[in-house]
């Protein structure tokens, strides 16, 4: 719990948000990009507004910390105007963030919400293989376990993939399947990259949320210009933008700051029953949305992926003390033989 004393109500009113954001972002993308009536919105853009919004309540959250507006402004110009080589660190995680965060509206475009909430859970051993890597740090025997269940269920969920009867729209699941891929990739690679940053020195964490965002923004403006720049220009930047949309970013928007609460306050069990309990949602609001047919595999491989985050999120064994306990028992034993 990182040594913070917080009560178990926080605790789980932290879990709960998250747990409902994760969801209700999945169903609420998938529910814009195949059944919503309207004019289809640019998902580049919704991406760059994201970052926007992301820089504005990070700013927000500096002010906070620092807790004057001479403070605030002392730490961005110290981190940002005189800092090139940090944002330039910074530019990494951003231009893979960017890229994560298009192949959400990729893959949710070809995949029910269910199916990508499920497969989208690859990030954690995607995630483990980079700390393993990057941090040069030891998975346990039972994390390993719990990695390759995990695969093992995915690979059922997707081996015969639930269809939703009530999208009428065109998909290729198998695009969609390879833009969770990316996803997956850029989400462990992006987060232990980030993670190593934050370690390396002694820089707020919204310091450096700053430095990334405005990263971002840069990068996703990139985006919308080569992906759709002729097209923004013709019908607008905010074309097909309905109350939907706009939830959805906000959703975006603030999960990643649940995130980082969650990670503070909490611990790896409770964040793998909340990713089930997301899955679990996200699939009864599909059947219930969009006409949802469970299988038995996917059944399957969706349970398997629940057990999994739970087995993998159990804290390792202190072997340190049992082979103290293990030590002590031998010597008492000698000195019975003699």
């Amino acid at each position: 719990m990182a040594g913070e004393n917080v009560s178990v109500i926080f605790k789980l009113y932290c879990l709960t948000v998250m747990t409902l954001v994760a969801a209700t972002y999945t169903v609420a993308l998938r529910y814009t990009r195949t059944i919503s009536s309207g004019d289809m919105y640019f998902s580049t853009t919704a991406v760059c507004i994201t970052e926007v919004i992301k820089l504005i309540l990070s700013l927000g959250m500096l002010a906070k910390e620092t807790g004057s507006p001479t403070r605030l402004r002392n730490s961005i110009v110290e981190h940002v105007f005189y800092s090139p080589k940090e944002l330039l660190k910074l530019s990494v995680p951003s231009v893979v963030y960017a890229i994560q965060n298009n192949m959400a509206f990729l893959a949710l475009s070809n995949l029910d919400a269910a199916v990508y909430q499920v497969t989208y859970q690859l990030k954690i051993p995607c995630t483990a293989l980079c700390t393993v890597l990057m941090l040069n740090r030891s998975l346990s025997q039972l994390q390993w376990f719990s990695v390759f269940m995990l695969c093992g269920g995915v690979t059922l969920v997707q081996w015969k993939p639930a269809e939703a009867t009530k999208v009428q729209v065109e998909q290729n699941p198998f695009l969609g399947f390879m833009a969770i891929a990316i996803a997956v990739l850029c989400s462990g690679f992006a987060g232990v990259y980030f993670e190593k940053v934050l370690k390396s020195s002694d820089t707020s964490l919204w310091v450096r949320n700053i430095q990334m965002y405005l990263s971002g923004i840069l990068v996703t403006l990139i985006g919308v210009y080569m992906t759709d720049g002729e097209k923004v220009l013709e019908k607008g930047f905010f074309f097909g933008y309905t109350l939907w949309v706009c939830f959805v970013i906000f959703l975006a928007s603030v999960g990643g700051l649940y995130t980082s609460i969650v990670v503070k306050y909490t611990d790896n069990i409770m964040k793998g029953f909340s990713a089930a309990a997301a899955i679990v949602i996200s699939t009864v609001a599909s059947v219930i949305l969009f006409g949802l047919q469970i299988t038995i595999t996917f059944a399957s491989g969706t349970l398997l992926v629940c057990v999994s985050i739970y087995l993998y999120g159990l804290p390792k064994q202190d072997t340190s003390k049992l082979t103290l306990q293990d030590a002590d028992k031998e010597s008492k034993q000698r000195l019975i033989t003699v």
